[in-house]
């Protein structure tokens, strides 16, 4: 079946806010092997929208819009709707209990044109929403599908997984157990440099597909395999992976959607470790990781943002001279950084970093984007140099990363090829 994605919004064409609903959505329909061919953002603009409709109408099976469903003036999506299928508003008793209930629960007064967000398509079928006010919308005619949501991310989410996707796979979608699909989430490896160590693609694949999906966190591998039947797609798909894994195994961290921050949070409960970690170019940002997971209180101990020279000196005890004679942002800081916040914690492993976020900060020796990444346990201390790029969110995104990526591999052993 073929799909299109329409996001609705002039802040998503004004580069105010990124269309990550559209990547989401496409990801989640791939999963159930429906073809997306068209993703297109339109603004708030009537015209703009209803040709948006009829364009993606006549051409696909599947039609999903996010955006411009909610209780303001600008919010066009429901009333194109209502023009585009010749239909009228009716009021769901249904929908109008759940928004009165989320006004309740915090306790404000519901106002007219939450209200009015009660009144859908007479034609629809009703997509609740548990996250928010605006519902969503199912549509069949002529034999194709038209569902609307809102573009909140989380309540689209919702919808999708709760509802869209589940109708989808049990109405409208012929199983296809002879395709299966799987990602490999890699770190610490360019792109062109898994492509290259990869080898021969036709040969690995023979005829299969694999996509290269990289991100500023790393490069994920998408496996698609299709087989005879159910055992056959899983035996080649094995056989894919085995040899992937043999190339590339040591930078690979997981698969599917998996967290670097999970992966090392299971490390460290299984072989009963406790951590502590002293940052100070990323702010906390590790730290943050680390404790988004649930039950992190089990190997978590402390985190401590030394961002000053004086911080590193009263807090993690470091020698004055020290960071004179190698500067803050060096291999030998990084390294008395570990050591003393595993030794004031107390815990078996302390983490590090320290280094040039950017755009200022720079010198002829250290340029922006150059970070020391220090490690410490009952064994070792010490310390590894990474360059990143020259801008400053992504540095610090990439540090918690390469970070968090050197522990997994201190954990279990891994060596870094120089």
């Amino acid at each position: 079946m073929k799909a299109e994605i329409i996001t609705i919004g002039d802040e998503i064409l004004s580069g105010q806010t990124l269309n990550t609903n559209a990547a989401y959505i496409g990801e989640v329909l791939s999963e159930i092997h429906v073809d997306v061919n068209r993703a297109v953002v339109v603004g708030d603009k009537e015209d703009a929208i209803l040709e948006a409709f009829r364009r993606a109408f006549a051409h696909n099976d599947i039609v999903l819009v996010t955006g411009g469903l909610g209780p303001t003036h600008d919010d066009l999506t429901l009333d194109c709707i209502v023009k585009f299928f010749n239909t009228e508003l009716v009021r769901s008793e249904e929908v109008l209990k759940d928004i009165t209930k989320i006004f309740e629960k915090r306790k404000r007064e519901i106002t007219h044109s939450n209200v009015a967000q009660s009144m859908v398509p007479k034609i629809s079928d009703v997509i609740r929403n548990y996250n928010g006010t605006a519902p969503g919308v199912w549509i069949e005619k002529d034999g194709k599908i038209f569902v609307a949501m809102p573009g909140v991310p989380f309540e689209m989410k919702e919808m999708m997984t709760g509802y869209v996707i589940p109708r989808l796979t049990d109405e409208k979608l012929e199983t296809k157990d002879n395709r299966i699909t799987k990602s490999l989430l890699t770190t610490g490896i360019p792109e062109s440099f898994v492509f290259e160590r990869l080898g021969n693609l036709e040969e690995l694949l023979n005829e299969n597909v694999l996509a290269f999906l990289p991100s500023i966190f790393g490069v994920r591998l998408r496996i698609t395999v299709d087989g005879k039947d159910a055992d056959d797609a899983q035996n080649i798909m094995s056989h894919i992976e085995q040899q992937i894994r043999t190339k590339v195994g040591q930078y690979i961290y997981g698969t599917e959607n998996d967290l670097l921050e999970e992966v090392v949070g299971k490390l460290l409960l299984e072989r009963d470790l406790t951590i502590a970690t002293a940052e100070s170019c990323t702010g906390g940002l590790i730290s943050s990781r680390l404790t988004n997971v649930a039950g992190s209180s089990g190997y978590f101990e402390r985190g401590i943002v030394t961002y000053s020279n004086g911080a590193k000196v009263e807090l993690l005890k470091i020698d004055e001279d020290m960071i004179e004679k190698y500067g803050a942002v060096s291999m030998e800081v990084a390294r008395l950084m570990a050591e003393g916040v595993k030794a004031i914690s107390g815990t078996d492993i302390g983490l590090s970093v320290t280094g040039i976020m950017g755009p200022g900060g720079a010198t002829y020796n250290k340029p922006v984007g150059l970070v020391y990444i220090g490690y410490c346990d009952a064994n070792i201390c010490t310390a590894r140099e990474f360059i990143f790029g020259d801008e400053r969110m992504q540095n610090k995104d990439r540090t918690s990363q390469a970070a968090l990526d050197m522990l997994r591999r201190k954990i279990l052993g891994i060596e870094y090829e120089d």
